[in-house]
């Protein structure tokens, strides 16, 4: 039987979460990896590689990120709680600055939509990482004629 985590578990939660998505907005591959587990599950649902495990395999997958997109800010729109999971709809925004997905971006701005189901280890680092995006407003964002 699982049990409502407390305000102060919440908190908890929020900071560590806040935090992972601060240093994706910064592009810091190794803040990012310092928010994870040792031996965390990295999945990006739909994803041609399947999920991930462990840091130095998220590590080349937030490297190839990276390189395609430019996070600004992560600003999460909702989130439920449970005990040891948080489930986070954010809005992503960016630039692409390289070909996210095989398009090219040529810098275009991109917003969409995410959701993250965050499974939390004991010390509060991120165990489980398993992310839903908007893939079909990524593409036709950008596939949409360069503005003059």
């Amino acid at each position: 039987m699982s049990s409502t985590p407390s305000q102060a578990q919440r908190e908890a939660c929020d900071r560590m979460i806040d935090r992972h998505f601060r240093f994706e907005a910064d592009d810091d591959v190794d803040g990012v990896l310092g928010t994870l587990a040792e031996d965390v599950e990295h999945e990006i649902v739909g994803a041609p590689s399947g999920p991930l495990r462990g840091r130095e395999a998220a590590r080349g997958f937030y490297r190839a990120l990276f390189a395609d997109l430019s996070g600004e800010k992560v600003t999460s729109v909702r989130r439920y709680y449970g005990e040891h999971f948080v489930v986070d709809e954010s809005l992503w925004e960016g630039h692409a600055t390289g070909a996210p997905f095989g398009i090219p971006g040529h810098g275009r701005r991109l917003a969409f939509r995410l959701l993250h189901l965050f499974d939390l280890a004991p010390d509060g680092r991120i165990a489980r990482e398993q992310v839903w995006l908007d893939h079909a407003a990524i593409v036709r964002q950008l596939q949409e004629p360069p503005a003059a």
